[in-house]
C-alpha cells in the first residue's frame, strides 16, 4: 500500500468530532478509525499497541540498536474538523497538475485566484475532494506519514533505529486533543506533531489561546409600551461587537499580529449571546485582547444597568515556545532533518495550535511538522503526493538523527 493509497481509505473513514456532544470522544465514529490503525499496528509488528477509552491509540516500535538511545515519538490526530461535512468523502487524484483552476463538480471550483499558492504545485500530483465534503487531509495526511514510516522500518528490518513511539488523537480539532493525552504511555523523550501543510516548515511556536463566551440579559415588554422601559439584549449584543477593535480580526492580521474572533452570535430581546476566540503569540498581549473584553461589558453594565453583560473568559492553551526554548535541540533535529531531505526549511509560528501546544507543558517537547495538505477545513482542501511522501522520509531521518545522537 502506498502513501496516495493509504490516505485515501483513512479519508473515506468519517471521523468528525463534534463539539456539542459533551463526550470524549466526542464522537463514536472516531473508534472506526482508530480500530482499524490498531489493527494496522499490530500486523506492523508494534508493541503494547493500545487503544484506550477515549479513544487514543498508542504503540512502540522497539529499537534494533545494541546501545541506549532516546525515544522520538510522532502523533497526529484521526478527527476531522466540524466546519464541513466529512461524510462520503470522495477523493480524486490529479496527474502533473497544471497549476490552474480545479473542478471539483458543476457548482465548485478551486480557484487561483483565491489560492495563489496552488501555482506553486505545478507538475505535482493531487489529491483533492468532489467538492461536497473536505477531505481529510488534515490530519490523515499526518496519520499516513508516520503509518508508512512504520511500514517501512517493517520491510527494511536491516535499517538501525532506536526506540519509537506513536499517538493518535480524537478531538483535536474541537480544542480536546490533549484532554486525555497520557505521557506516561507515550514513553517518549520527545515528540514532533505531524500536523502542519509543508514539509519545508516546522514550527515551534504557537499562539495563546482563549474563548469569551458573553451573555447579554435585555428587559422584554411590548413595544407600544417601550420607551424608557426595554432593553433590547440582541442590539446591546451588536453594540458589544462594536466597542471592539474592528482591526483586531482575523481578516485584518496576519504573521505575529493576533486577534479577537466573533464565533458564533445567538439573540431576541430578553437575551443574547455572543461567542469568541482571542489569540496571541504573546501572553500579555493575550492578556489586553481580555481585558478589552471585560472593559466592553463593564461600559455597557454602566450605561444599561449592573448585570445586563457578563463575559467568562477561559483559557484554551499555552505557546509551546515558552517550552520549546528550553530544548531548542529538538527543533534542531527536526530543521536538520528537513535540510537532510533537500528542503531549505522554514521557521513558521502557527495561527492557531497543535494537540503539541498542551502536550509540550505535560512534559513531552513537541514541536510541529508538514505532512503535504494545504486549504483545511473545506471542499478545497488537497495533499501532495510528493510531499506526502516525503513526509515519510522526514519521519525516517528524524528517526536516524536521534539514533546517532
Amino acid at each position: 500500500m502506498g502513501a496516495a493509497e493509504r490516505l485515501i481509505r483513512y479519508c473515506k473513514i468519517n471521523t468528525q468530532s463534534d463539539p456539542d456532544s459533551g463526550t470524549h470522544p466526542s464522537a463514536e465514529r472516531e473508534f472506526d478509525l482508530a480500530r482499524l490503525l490498531v489493527q494496522e499496528l499490530k500486523e506492523l509488528g508494534l508493541t503494547d499497541v493500545l487503544l484506550d477509552e477515549h479513544g487514543y491509540v498508542y504503540a512502540h516500535l522497539p529499537s534494533n540498536l545494541d546501545r541506549p538511545v532516546k525515544t522520538v515519538g510522532f502523533i497526529a490526530h484521526m478527527d476531522t474538523a466540524p466546519d464541513y461535512s466529512g461524510e462520503g468523502v470522495n477523493p480524486r487524484v490529479i496527474e502533473h497538475y497544471d497549476g490552474g483552476d480545479i473542478v471539483l463538480n458543476g457548482q465548485r471550483t478551486t480557484q487561483v485566484r483565491d489560492f495563489p499558492h496552488m501555482k506553486e504545485l505545478k507538475g505535482k500530483t493531487l489529491i483533492v475532494t468532489d467538492g461536497t465534503t473536505l477531505l481529510g487531509a488534515d490530519d490523515k495526511a499526518g496519520i499516513t506519514c508516520i503509518m508508512e514510516a512504520l511500514a517501512y522500518y517493517q520491510a527494511h528490518p536491516e535499517v538501525k533505529h532506536g526506540p519509537i513511539a506513536a499517538a493518535f488523537t480524537p478531538d483535536e480539532e474541537i480544542g480536546e486533543g490533549a484532554m486525555f493525552f497520557d505521557v506516561a504511555k507515550m514513553n517518549a523523550d520527545f515528540a514532533y506533531t505531524m500536523d502542519g501543510d509543508t514539509v519545508a516548515v516546522m514550527s515551534d511556536e504557537t499562539f495563546n489561546a482563549a474563548s469569551a463566551e458573553v451573555q447579554v440579559q435585555g428587559f422584554s415588554i411590548h413595544p407600544g409600551e417601550a420607551k424608557n422601559k426595554l432593553k433590547n439584549a440582541a442590539r446591546i449584543a451588536a453594540e458589544y461587537i462594536s466597542l471592539l477593535p474592528a482591526e483586531q480580526t482575523p481578516e485584518h492580521t496576519e504573521g505575529r499580529e493576533g486577534f479577537i474572533h466573533l464565533t458564533g452570535m445567538k439573540g431576541a430581546t430578553e437575551q443574547a449571546f455572543l461567542s469568541f476566540i482571542l489569540r496571541d503569540h504573546d501572553r500579555a498581549k493575550l492578556a489586553e485582547k481580555k481585558k478589552l473584553m471585560e472593559s466592553a461589558a463593564e461600559y455597557l453594565n454602566r450605561k444599561y444597568g449592573e448585570g445586563t453583560v457578563a463575559v467568562k473568559v477561559s483559557d484554551s492553551y499555552r505557546n509551546m515556545k515558552e517550552v520549546l526554548a528550553d530544548c531548542p535541540e529538538v527543533s534542531e533535529i527536526a530543521l536538520h532533518a528537513i535540510r537532510d531531505i533537500g528542503y531549505e526549511p522554514q521557521v513558521v509560528p502557527v495561527r492557531g495550535g497543535t494537540d503539541g501546544s498542551n502536550i509540550s507543558f505535560m512534559g513531552l517537547p513537541c514541536p510541529n511538522l508538514g505532512a503535504g495538505g494545504g486549504n483545511f477545513h473545506g471542499p478545497y482542501e488537497y495533499c501532495v503526493v510528493e510531499e506526502l511522501e516525503d513526509a515519510v522520509k522526514l519521519i525516517l531521518r528524524i528517526a536516524a538523527l536521534t539514533a546517532e545522537e
